[in-house]
């Protein structure tokens, strides 16, 4: 039997969700212990495919509900210039349903890779 170590995230802590070369920046909302979820909500995506990494402002975007055993801590050195680049600009008018595309299909291939792992 495989038991999965569940981290134990504070409120307002800093997370990230992986996916091919994409990396998904949310501050934790709550913990819901009892379903293995993690409420977030998304502050930036990241796409490693460029030099300098393409960086979308989610700060617009809705909250996210999901298991908590896929997120992993995000290093403060590894975040806060990102965070930088975004804090000091406002969101774009007209850019939420730009960035609300962006997340859900983000979130789309995360929920279809793992469907497919486990029908395996």
């Amino acid at each position: 039997m495989t038991m999965k170590m569940t981290l134990e995230f504070q409120t307002g802590q800093i997370v990230s969700l992986e996916h091919s070369d994409r990396r998904l920046y949310a501050e934790v909302i709550q913990v819901v212990v009892s379903r293995q979820l993690c409420w977030v909500r998304p502050l930036l995506l990241v796409a490693f495919t460029l030099e300098p990494p393409l960086i979308i402002d989610l700060r617009d975007a809705s909250d996210l509900l999901w298991s908590v055993n896929s997120f992993q801590p995000a290093l403060d050195t590894e975040v806060i210039s990102f965070l930088s680049q975004i804090l000091a600009k406002e969101p774009k008018p007209g850019q939420t349903s730009y960035t609300k595309q962006q997340l859900n299909q983000f979130i789309n291939e995360i929920w279809q890779a793992q469907k497919e792992s486990s029908e395996c």
